[in-house]
């Protein structure tokens, strides 16, 4: 087959070559803006909404995708001029492709190039659902303290610029203010993001600046938006130009941004949408009166999971996460960090069989086909460290439990943001926090214990005697001995180097 354009005029040219949307676009209507459509929103929100929409009684929950940073302007140009199509390639375990193209993505904004377009789209009657995907980093708030930053340069301008922002808050604050004074109903703001309580930590954000910025309107929000908490899991690596040029040949598709992933999806969703939301149930989403329990779960075995592959994976100089969790001695390593820390402080999780789940982890990670970056697992590690294994680390010393695999993960952290592997080799650090981190790892080759200083991240981890000496005797054992050999020994619980 000749190579086309993916867009609205050639779709039903692709029909046998891959699954394509049976609905007619032109009857759906926007009931769902969502900001931040980068590759997970497209493989996981998306695809189950794409699926709901096949049934032609349901017209009310397409997709208003909104990029909303400046960096976002490729992202926003590629759907554009595709009419909000992209074609997803789920890898399977086994190497085989299964190819769909998703049509719920039916309006496309570009937040930086008209604000207010934005606004008004936010604060329009149809619109019942406003989805958030700005990873962990976007919620804008401080570990140490774990309230809003109001030092944040762009906060203070959405303050003293409230039609023209440039954050999630500003946007939000400016939209709900519109539908209150319109006399208009609320919507429900739902965070896919990795954070445990997304769907609370989205709403103290928000009050916290509303609190600010516009106080009057506290109160409508109150009684007029919903916040669900949701447990989201897809891992969706980074496309790569091989993928594009695959599905060229494979297809006959030119789609300037497909989104590749694995087979495993799952959303676990409280019921909490003041303002209706679409059956996602009918299409595998699961619905349920506390999501908490499955956020633990996801958060610290799978979250935490990737971050552990990758950190020790980048010092060991590997590229891709199955790489890393394909070495036996990582893969064993990371079996007793979940095994040993996480597991122990899981509760509550009716129906799961948590030893299945750990294999199934262990499973894909380790899919080949996937070829999941190290250096996008590792970026933002400041956002994710305080999300993703210091509630473990916590939650083992108030119990008196196990650190080890813990502590010795944050000291591999501390030499990895030197910036180097263990061969020399410069490593691709991606982390609004950089600067920080290197200065503190730098002091650390003298005083370990630095590392631990940063309170942003770590809060008073450092105060910990058990935490703080089992992070530095690992920090001595790595410089000297480097990973490998180190989780050997951990492995084979051999006493320490040193």
């Amino acid at each position: 087959m000749k190579n086309l354009k993916l867009n609205n005029q050639n779709l039903t040219r692709f029909e046998g070559e891959v699954a394509i949307p049976k609905y007619n676009r032109d009857n759906v209507k926007a009931g769902i803006v969502h900001v931040g459509i980068g590759g997970f929103h497209r493989s996981h929100e998306a695809l189950y909404t794409d699926q709901l929409l096949h049934n032609e009684s349901i017209k009310d929950w397409g997709i208003c995708g909104v990029a909303l940073l400046d960096f976002d302007t490729k992202i926003y140009n590629a759907l554009k001029e595709q009419d909000g199509l992209y074609t997803l390639v789920v890898k399977e375990l086994d190497g085989s492709l299964t190819k769909r193209i998703i049509g719920s993505i039916v309006e496309v904004l570009y937040a930086p190039e008209n604000p207010m377009k934005v606004i008004e789209k936010m604060a329009s009657p149809e619109v019942k659902i406003i989805s958030l995907t700005i990873t962990e980093g976007g919620y804008n708030y401080d570990e140490a303290t774990g309230e809003f930053n109001f030092e944040n340069p762009l906060i203070k301008h959405d303050i003293e610029h409230k039609q023209t922002p440039k954050t999630i808050f500003g946007y939000l604050t400016q939209a709900l203010k519109l539908r209150k004074e319109r006399g208009l109903k609320g919507c429900t703001i739902q965070s896919c993001d990795n954070i445990q309580g997304n769907g609370h930590m989205t709403e103290k954000m928000l009050l916290s600046y509303v609190k600010f910025a516009e106080p009057e309107l506290v109160s409508w929000i109150e009684k007029n938006v919903s916040f669900p908490n949701a447990m989201v899991d897809r891992i969706t690596p980074a496309t790569s130009a091989v993928d594009i040029s695959n599905l060229k040949e494979t297809s006959g598709i030119d789609d300037a941004w497909p989104v590749v992933c694995e087979p495993f999806k799952q959303w676990v969703i409280e019921d909490d949408f003041i303002a209706g939301r679409p059956t996602w149930e009918n299409v595998g989403a699961q619905f349920v009166e506390n999501v908490e329990p499955y956020e633990k779960m996801k958060l610290q075995l799978l979250n935490a999971g990737h971050s552990v592959l990758g950190i020790l994976g980048a010092l060991m100089g590997y590229d891709t996460i199955d790489e890393a969790a394909n070495n036996p001695s990582i893969n064993a390593f990371l079996r007793a960090y979940m095994g040993r820390e996480v597991a122990p402080i899981l509760n509550n999780l009716k129906g799961v069989d948590l030893e299945s789940y750990e294999v199934s982890l262990l499973q894909r990670f380790g899919n080949i086909y996937i070829k999941d970056q190290i250096d996008r697992i590792c970026s933002e590690s400041s956002a994710k460290f305080p999300i993703f294994i210091l509630p473990t680390v916590n939650a083992q010393l108030k119990s008196n439990g196990n650190v080890e695999h813990a502590a010795f993960v944050t000291a591999a952290w501390a030499v990895y943001s030197l910036g180097k592997d263990e061969k020399g080799k410069a490593l691709n650090i991606k982390d609004a926090m950089k600067s920080v981190l290197n200065e503190k790892a730098i002091a650390s080759k003298v005083a370990p214990i630095e590392f631990l200083k940063i309170e942003s991240i770590f809060g008073k981890l450092k105060d910990s005697k058990p935490f703080s000496e089992a992070f530095t005797c690992a920090y001595k054992d790595i410089v000297k001995n480097g990973v490998e050999k180190c989780i050997l020994e951990i492995n084979t619980n051999r006493v320490n180097f040193i």
